[in-house]
């Protein structure tokens, strides 16, 4: 996973990834305006529909581009395709300026208890009582920087330096859906039961994943999060009208 970086380049690579896939390389680390600038570019590359293109998946700082393989030359497809998107680029990214935010989406969290089991481990690991870790989680909004692991898993950040924590030493095997957990600065949602190696502070009654629905996840590269702390009354009450929703 890319280190948390505070440095921000403006301009991008073009790495060949086989005959099917190339990678547009905008840092080599983890800050909001390089994932900006990465969610600017999917979105770009994905209005202009360039023939071929079968996906573009944007990521931590960098954007994979699938295409279909022509049947001459994979090289020459490769620079042809590379050329348009640099052309498309040119067109949509102002390095000057920063990339507009998207969305700005709510997940209520009860933490803590049965639902956070971890929250005061990573409290003492961070030298804070639990209600700072809670408000320090909270108490700013954090960006989405790409959904991977599962299907509509969110990876956030960057959070505040103070709950600076690794990943647990031994991964459940079995964490359960909705659970909210931190690890390297960020937050992870699991959106269904599933095994997990980072600290589990609390549980959101949201449902990120749902085949039923377009789009089919709740949150998408380049949306703000921010977490509202909710009691376990609270919790359960959401989570029930979420199950008769999808009912």
């Amino acid at each position: 996973m890319p280190r948390v970086n505070d440095a921000v380049p403006q301009g991008w690579t073009v790495v060949p990834q086989g005959d099917r896939a190339l990678l547009l390389v905008f840092g080599d680390g983890i800050a909001v305006e390089v994932g900006r600038r990465c969610a600017a570019a999917a979105a770009a590359l994905r209005q202009a529909a360039i023939p071929g293109v079968t996906d573009v998946v944007p990521a931590f700082n960098s954007v994979a581009v699938h295409y279909q393989p022509r049947p001459s030359c994979s090289g020459a497809a490769f620079r042809q395709l590379a050329d348009e998107i640099e052309s498309v680029l040119a067109c949509t990214l102002d390095a000057r300026q920063a990339p507009a935010a998207g969305r700005q989406i709510e997940i209520p969290v009860c933490y803590g208890g049965q639902f956070g089991p971890d929250l005061d481990e990573v409290a003492a690991h961070c030298k804070l009582d639990a209600a700072d870790v809670i408000r320090l989680h909270s108490g700013q909004s954090a960006y989405v920087f790409m959904l991977g692991f599962a299907p509509g898993a969110p990876y956030i950040g960057v959070h505040d330096k103070r709950l600076a924590i690794g990943r647990r030493p031994t991964p459940r095997t079995a964490v359960p859906a909705g659970s909210v957990a931190i690890a390297n600065l960020q937050t992870m949602i699991y959106p269904n039961v599933s095994p997990g190696g980072w600290h589990i502070i609390g549980a959101t009654p949201s449902i990120l994943f749902d085949p039923a629905k377009t789009p089919s996840t709740l949150l998408a590269p380049g949306d703000t999060v921010r977490f509202v702390p909710v009691s376990s009354d609270e919790y359960l009450v959401l989570k029930q009208e979420q199950e008769r929703e999808q009912a």
